[in-house]
């Protein structure tokens, strides 16, 4: 008997797809499986305890991002500002310890001089190491600085020749220095001496805003967020460095995560305890890496890390997130040498502050100053993506559970200063 060669055809094509479905099935089956994390228990027992031990991933490529929020406008004015008589004296003050603090310092130090009617003199920026100083210019933008407080307060480029540093009575004043205080502890101090070098201290990094209104309040917001901007290399670097990090994250639409994780601070003693009898302020590598992939964010996910050079304790957030670079794998290999292999450290600091600024997501992994001035100047520009970590216990949980409360409860000054 004959046989129909297109009845042979279509029965291999028939063939060939139900292989090709079963294919299918099963690499949707192997795609859905959870994958187990290094030393995590809970994840483990939850695969063990659950119906086939199977736990439902977040769809690739989407992930727990969320878009800014619309951008708020400065609410300050400076039709709100009390005329000040001036007078012939000079602020002088230093910028210190990175840039986390240069915005507070700046604040105190505008608000003092125009209290005082003085002149500030532009700061100059001092590293944390003996010797290490750098003129204003090389960090920030002067013209910038200069316009924005035009009107506020007057600034001069350079200290006059006659004044000499080493005889200036340096004042010390709290961080948000109050009119109250400086009515007190400053004014009479000035007045006696003519000029003064101010010394802002941090008795605390609380970055609450608070209900009392006074006419400091729009200089402070003026300062902290209106007069400060990178000079032209420098941004330039920062930009670069946040195109390339946009670049490698194109599975997620060009969106990255940055994390504030610094080795040498987790090896302090502030950093050990064990968070039992007090809110834990400090997580590891391993700890952020299993945090980020519980509240959803995929193997695809580009991590920036503020530690300068690859060590080895980031190697369990690496395992988890392959993409996960320091300055040293995204920065231009033309500026190495100059902001990486210098001795300073400040131009580092400032990178940092920058590109947390500017990522679509701020894990601050280390409780301090940084964490509150960059969150902040994400408010200030509607970026307010801010997760806090924390050591979940179960196998997911939702980003929107670990917003900071300085967006949740919108109370960061900033919310003071913006509307």
């Amino acid at each position: 008997m004959g046989v129909d060669l297109r009845q042979v055809v279509a029965g291999i094509l028939t063939l060939t797809m139900f292989v090709m479905l079963g294919n299918m099935i099963k690499r949707d089956h192997f795609d859905s499986v959870e994958e187990k994390f290094p030393g995590d228990r809970s994840v483990l027992d939850n695969a063990k305890n659950s119906k086939e031990g199977l736990v439902t991933l977040a769809e690739p490529g989407k992930g727990p991002w969320q878009a800014d929020v619309e951008e708020l406008k400065p609410c300050w004015s400076r039709a709100l500002l009390d005329d000040v008589e001036d007078t012939d004296g000079y602020v002088i003050f230093s910028l210190t310890n990175g840039p986390e603090y240069h915005v507070s310092q700046i604040a105190d130090a505008v608000v003092v001089a125009r209290y005082l009617g003085a002149t500030l003199v532009l700061p100059s920026i001092r590293g944390s190491n003996p010797g290490d100083e750098r003129s204003f210019e090389e960090v920030y933008d002067v013209p910038k600085f200069v316009n924005s407080l035009d009107g506020v307060v007057r600034v001069a480029k350079k200290q006059p020749a006659s004044l000499s540093t080493k005889n200036l009575a340096v004042v010390k004043v709290p961080n948000r220095v109050t009119e109250d205080y400086i009515a007190e502890h400053v004014e009479p101090v000035y007045k006696k001496k003519g000029n003064i070098r101010l010394a802002t201290y941090f008795p605390s990094v609380n970055m609450k805003k608070t209900d009392k209104k006074s006419n400091s309040n729009s200089v402070a917001c003026l300062a902290m967020f209106g007069t400060l901007e990178l000079q032209y290399e420098i941004r330039e670097v920062v930009d670069s460095m946040v195109q390339r990090l946009k670049t490698l994250s194109r599975k997620s639409d060009g969106q990255f995560v940055a994390v504030d994780l610094r080795v040498d601070i987790l090896q302090q003693k502030g950093c050990q305890g064990d968070g039992e009898a007090e809110a834990k302020s400090c997580y590891n590598a391993q700890e952020v890496a299993l945090f980020l992939r519980k509240i959803g964010f995929n193997k695809d996910t580009t991590v920036y890390l503020t530690e300068s050079k690859w060590d080895s304790s980031l190697d369990a957030l690496k395992d988890i997130f392959p993409k996960t670079y320091t300055k040293d794998g995204i920065i231009p290999a033309d500026k190495k040498s100059k902001f990486l292999d210098s001795e300073s450290s400040e131009l580092e600091k400032i990178i940092d502050f920058y590109v947390c600024s500017q990522s679509d997501v701020f894990v601050p992994a280390i409780s301090g100053l940084f964490y509150a001035n960059v969150a902040g100047k994400r408010i200030a520009t509607a970026k307010t993506q801010i997760l806090v970590p924390a050591d979940i216990s179960v196998s997911s949980a939702s980003a929107t559970d670990f917003i900071t409360h300085y967006v949740s409860k919108k109370n960061h000054l900033a919310y003071s200063c913006f509307c």
